[in-house]
């Protein structure tokens, strides 16, 4: 079963938003068999050639695919098998192939390393010429026995209350129990199952790469297994201690605030959106707040009239979701001033189209196994977040499946920071809404051997970025962060915001 994407309120929408290395979201697309080549071995793991496909424009990336069977609950010899899902790319110049390959830890929680990957490929373009790249979908995601669901039909166009998610999440957990059992879809049951995918290949060492919540699992097998990691990079970095979700009000608060005083200071756009951003913003989610407007709006997709409700969750979703990056925070001067002044259909036309590209993106019932087990106990009422555009009920309805769903415990230690001597290199985007340079400090202050690179100008996820590519295969050869000459990220700039449907104009 797929989960689809209900209009719900700002905190469920932001569920999904947690993805594109916390989170780009992606189609979805399963990896389709190719022919030709014959089976090939990467230690005792058989592979199948099979191309990964994207629908997000992506180029398609041939690779080899497996089944990898893992016990549910490892502490119980009975326990039933589950499938892994497997994806291994091949160093491009395998005749120098190093013996330590690279996995990528893909974010959400509940996003698949497998779907994701071709949208990244380009960014491991270095990096592949001497290092196999070896993708694990975490169990509950894609090919994973994804923990996937259907809401009911009237919660399209609901907004539910933290009962009504909770019922939700307690049809979606007898949905999968023939087949799953939450309690065991946790980091920590996910870093074990890493740990027996490098056993099985025969490699000695591992290169981690996360992205956002990929950051918590690297730093959890890192905590574990020590003598296993080489080297380690952390982009959009979440700390071991930090609340999944519990900080959105306030970090969507500075990014939105960050993009405002972008704007005021270029000298076209302060002319051209005299009342700033965050301003426009709070004013619209007040007002809509209060009095839903029927809009007539063309469809993204097909180009026909429809009509719709616009309201503050609409508003302050499409905010959330288009701050992540700076291509498409670029146009929420435009879209908020036009909405500002009761022309709502270009807001309800890219809701619509951000809604539909994240559809599916996340396997909701793996991330309430994650969050439920590692944060939800630790969330603490903010009343400060009440001053916020999210307000203070985002992160309590970002919990609320909990109360429906089974989920197991955190370990002694979880929470701890990474303390390693290994090499890490940690990236931030300076305007990330979800993970802030801040977060990356925090984390670096327990690294000897760890450097921080924050991007000017630059949102959620940052691999793919400038010269990044190259600074990462680099890192990769010498596993020496503070030796890396990172000057080249200097030609970074910000992104004008849009001041016409035209785009930017001096």
């Amino acid at each position: 079963m797929k989960l689809r994407c209900p209009r719900f309120l700002p905190a469920l929408a932001l569920l999904l938003a947690t993805a594109p290395l916390l989170g780009g979201c992606d189609s979805g697309a399963d990896p389709a068999a190719a022919g030709g080549s014959a089976t090939r071995h990467y230690g005792d793991i058989a592979f199948e050639p099979c191309t990964l496909a994207s629908g997000q424009g992506a180029r398609n990336v041939q690779a080899q695919c497996a089944s990898f069977q893992v016990p549910e609950n490892r502490a119980d010899p009975a326990s039933r098998t589950i499938t892994l899902n497997l994806a291994w790319l091949p160093a491009t110049e395998e005749g120098g192939a190093s013996d330590d390959p690279v996995f990528f830890l893909a974010g959400g929680p509940g996003q698949s390393a497998v779907q994701v990957w071709p949208q990244l490929d380009p960014a491991f373009s270095a990096v592949r010429k001497q290092r196999h790249v070896v993708l694990v979908d975490q169990r509950g995601t894609g090919g994973s026995n994804a923990l996937e669901c259907t809401p009911p039909e009237d919660a399209q166009d609901t907004a539910p209350d933290a009962d009504a998610i909770a019922e939700l999440a307690r049809g979606c957990a007898t949905d999968v129990a023939d087949r799953a059992d939450p309690r065991f879809y946790t980091t920590t049951d996910a870093i074990a199952d890493l740990d027996a995918v490098r056993e099985a290949i025969g490699a000695q060492t591992l290169n981690l790469v996360g992205g956002s919540y990929g950051t918590r699992v690297a730093q959890q097998y890192a905590a574990r297994f020590p003598e296993r990691v080489r080297s380690i990079v952390l982009d959009g970095v979440a700390p071991n201690d930090l609340v999944v979700g519990g900080e959105f009000a306030h970090t969507f608060e500075d990014a939105i605030r960050s993009q405002s005083r972008q704007c005021q200071q270029l000298p076209a756009c302060k002319a051209r959106f005299p009342k700033d951003a965050h301003a426009q913003l709070e004013s619209l989610v007040a007002r809509l707040g209060d009095a839903p407007v029927a809009v007539e709006y063309r469809d993204p997709a097909s180009g026909e009239s429809r009509t719709g409700t616009v309201n503050a969750d609409t508003v302050t979703g499409l905010a959330f979701m288009f701050s992540y990056m700076p291509q498409t925070a670029s146009l929420l001067p435009l879209v908020l001033d036009e909405a500002d002044q009761g022309r709502y259909a270009p807001l309800m036309s890219l809701a619509q189209l951000m809604g539909r590209s994240t559809a599916g993106s996340m396997a909701r019932g793996m991330q309430w196994s994650v969050i439920c087990a590692e944060d939800a106990d630790r969330l603490e009422v903010d009343a400060a977040a009440a001053d916020t555009l999210l307000g203070e009920d985002v992160a309590r309805m970002f919990f609320a499946g909990c109360a429906g769903w089974p989920h197991g415990s955190r370990p002694d230690g979880f929470t701890d920071p990474l303390r390693s001597d290994a090499p890490v290199l940690l990236l931030s985007g300076e305007l990330d809404p979800v993970t802030p340079p801040r977060y990356g400090e925090r984390v670096l202050e327990h690294l000897p051997n760890g450097r921080h690179l924050v991007l000017r100008g630059q949102g959620h996820g940052t691999l793919g970025l400038g010269c990044m590519p190259r600074l990462l295969g680099q890192f990769m050869e010498s596993a020496d962060a503070k030796a890396l000459d990172a000057s080249c990220l200097d030609s970074l700039s910000y992104v004008p915001p849009f001041t016409s449907f035209n785009g930017w104009e001096p």
